[in-house]
């Protein structure tokens, strides 16, 4: 490759990389989109062959059958879960009184005879305030949602923009993913060819890995514990069970954080300690479970993204583009190692590395 192509490829990639940062708000709809039709399309290549007595199903018919898959499992989740949810925490809520007063006659007394600590008695209002506020702002229920946006016919037209675009587009990338990804294919320069199929075929692996492996253990996760929270009988058991499940794309992270949160919903509830136990057991069979048996079977190690790089990404993804950022992070720091991985071995056959000092 001469200086001037090296340069023509470096602009290219810079003002590839400024048009993301800058087009990073409306990017939204077509990244879910494109992660709906990655993760069908694998069905759909399968689908598309299948005959159903003389007839061929083709790509079209294979693409509907999993396009309203897809959305019909998407909305029945939403449409069981969320509604649980809100019960869950509007109860909590309501017990919110109880649970101060408890805190205020039993918790702060002891605090303060042991430890000596002066701590001030905790005012019922302001708390039920603050936690009807940030429940508000994180989205606490269809209802609240709904007239949250109806203020607002920019915020309004824009979501509704969203969930018109992100079915079309996830249709058509879907229809035509192979026919772009051949496309794309011819487009390389044909002595580059070989190798760029090479970096192709293990981002592929590493991103199927990654994506519905991923998915998979997430959604393992948050059923393990939230049958395990609603076994020990913590009432917000399906919502701590969830976040965990969640939140454990960071390795660790799920399960600190749902240990944490769920043994201080226990306390205020059960009002003993007692109960940390059986939560303690709880999150310990899921961490077993997570590293023993769901990530080397559903995720395997062909990633190998070491948890701190994997908390550095989300970080710095969340930092330069917001929730896309964090949505992009693992599968663009998974497909960075492979290219890191092929540079690595470049390096190491290299006369850099393999001439000794004279």
């Amino acid at each position: 490759m001469t200086d001037s192509q090296k340069w023509l490829a470096l602009t290219f990639f810079l003002v590839v990389g400024g048009l993301i940062y800058l087009l990073a708000p409306i990017l939204m709809p077509f990244v879910c989109a494109a992660i709906f039709a990655y993760l069908g399309d694998p069905l759909a290549d399968r689908l598309e062959v299948v005959k159903i007595k003389s007839y061929q199903l083709g790509r079209t018919n294979a693409v509907i059958v999993v396009f309203i898959g897809i959305f019909l499992i998407t909305f029945s989740v939403i449409g069981i879960v969320v509604p649980k949810i809100e019960f869950q925490v509007a109860h909590f809520i309501d017990k919110v009184p109880a649970y101060i007063e408890w805190l205020n006659r039993i918790v702060i007394p002891w605090i303060e005879a042991h430890l000596g600590w002066d701590i001030h008695l905790i005012e019922n209002d302001k708390v039920i305030a603050l936690i009807k506020d940030n429940w508000q702002k994180a989205g606490g229920g269809a209802m609240f949602f709904i007239s949250s946006v109806s203020r607002s016919g920019g915020v309004l037209a824009e979501w509704l923009m969203n969930l018109t675009l992100i079915p079309v587009i996830t249709f058509y990338l879907l229809r035509d993913w192979d026919i772009l990804v051949d496309k794309i294919q011819k487009l390389l320069p044909r002595r580059a060819e070989s190798t760029a199929k090479k970096l192709a075929l293990e981002t592929d692996d590493v991103l199927g890995a990654f994506m519905r492996g991923q998915f998979y253990v997430m959604l393992a996760l948050g059923v393990i514990y939230s049958i395990g929270l609603w076994a020990v009988g913590l009432n917000l058991g399906l919502v701590i069970g969830m976040l965990a499940g969640i939140v454990s794309f960071v390795p660790y992270l799920g399960s600190i954080v749902g240990f944490t949160v769920a043994c201080v919903a226990a306390i205020l509830q059960f009002h003993d300690v007692i109960y940390l136990i059986p939560i303690s057991i709880v999150f310990a069979v899921g961490q077993s479970l997570e590293g023993m048996w769901l990530t080397p079977w559903l995720v395997g190690d062909k990633i190998g993204l070491h948890p701190v790089a994997v908390m550095f990404a989300v970080l710095a993804g969340g930092q330069l583009f917001g929730f896309l950022g964090v949505l992009l992070a693992l599968p663009v720091a998974s497909v960075v190692m492979v290219f890191l991985r092929h540079i690595h071995d470049i390096y190491r056959d290299s006369t850099f590395y393999i001439t000794e000092k004279k």
